[in-house]
């Protein structure tokens, strides 16, 4: 498996992090199905350093295909799809297909008896959650999503943690900027249909969304203001290329994202991802990929508490426990890499700030 991280596309951009392995070889199976986006690499790649043992790989693209095995030469390649929900010793399907027939798959995923982790966004419109919400109770299956941005991120991960250790008191405000490259001349053509991604707050916006109810603690939110532009894409006229949406959570935490494909070509990595989470008793500043000027790529956090002021450096210092700890929920039919609430929350109140703003 190769180490090399692309610092400068978000496509395919897939964290490689310590390996702790959580289970034995060929404990604990799953394979992977429909690789239309490139995070089906980091997918891949937290499950495997966490003891996973990857059986199949299924689609139709001979090029995707072939870049797939050449990077993981050990898989074995599927006839069909149908061939892996059949197959026995897969536990888990994981999947990056086109955004709006990712919720389709997962139900055939979990009616097949197998847990799913597709990558963000799980789904495109409200119609699909609510569907998809009913075949998971029934089936009592896992609909793990692949919210990247924190959960395969070292600062974003460890921000977390600071403040369920209380080094900042209680969570007041969230907001997170999230600017994307969009190497138009790269993207497939669904990437600029609206239909097939569903917005830019409802794509990029779950991750922010997500991280929100993270770190405040909020279980709900209302939708304050959300509004969406093609400002500079005329050639796109789909393409949403910046957003922004405000919430008060349940428990009266304020949250602000700003999203966009602003990220300027001179820049070393392909966004400079921050958040800024202020509480009662210190504060944080994460810069996820990039200190700019400085260094790049770095995971950073920056933390003012009561006593003192710090930067930590966690770049590289992480095993990224998400992927363990979603292995072990498989194995165990627990809760302890994401609450299936949490998990449908976040996109849906992603989805309905891109409601808001499409109405607008």
């Amino acid at each position: 498996m190769s180490n090399k991280v692309n610092h400068k596309d978000g496509a395919s951009y897939a964290p490689v992090g310590q390996s702790v392995k959580v289970v034995e070889p060929n404990q604990f199976y799953f394979s992977v199905a429909f690789l239309d986006h490139g995070h089906i690499f980091g997918q891949t790649n937290g499950l495997l350093q966490a003891g996973a043992t990857l059986k199949y790989v299924f689609e139709p693209d001979a090029k995707k295909l072939a870049a797939f095995c050449e990077k993981y030469p050990n898989v074995q390649v599927a006839d069909s799809f149908e061939q892996i929900l059949q197959d026995e010793q897969t536990q888990l399907v994981a999947s990056a297909a086109i955004p709006n027939v990712r919720a389709q798959i997962g139900i055939q995923v979990m009616q097949a008896g197998k847990d799913y982790f597709t990558d963000k966004s799980p789904f495109t419109t409200l119609e699909q959650l609510a569907e998809v919400k009913q075949v998971q109770q029934q089936t009592k299956r896992i609909y793990a999503v692949y919210y990247a941005e924190r959960l395969h991120n070292e600062a974003a991960w460890r921000a977390g943690e600071l403040i369920t250790e209380g080094q900042i008191g209680k969570v007041i405000q969230v907001i997170n900027l999230a600017p994307h490259r969009l190497a138009k001349e790269n993207r497939p053509a669904w990437f600029f249909e609206k239909a097939s991604y569903g917005g830019i707050l409802t794509d990029i916006g779950s991750h922010q969304v997500e991280q929100f109810l993270t770190y405040s603690g909020a279980s709900d939110a209302c939708i304050n203001f959300a509004r969406v532009r093609n400002v500079n894409n005329a050639d796109k006229p789909e393409l949403e290329d910046f957003g922004e949406a405000s919430m008060t959570g349940d428990n009266g935490c304020s949250f602000y994202t700003r999203v966009d494909w602003f990220t300027p070509q001179g820049q070393a990595t392909w966004g400079d991802g921050r958040s800024f989470i202020v509480g009662t008793e210190g504060t944080i500043e994460i810069r996820k990929y990039m200190d700019v000027a400085r260094a790049a790529p770095v995971s950073k956090i920056f933390l003012v508490t009561q006593e003192s002021e710090s930067e930590i450096d966690c770049y590289g210092q992480s095993h990224f426990p998400y992927f363990g700890q979603l292995i072990l929920d498989c194995i165990n039919r627990t809760e302890l890499a994401m609450k299936q609430s949490h998990t449908f929350k976040a996109a849906e109140l992603s989805m309905l700030a891109q409601q808001v703003a499409d109405r607008a």
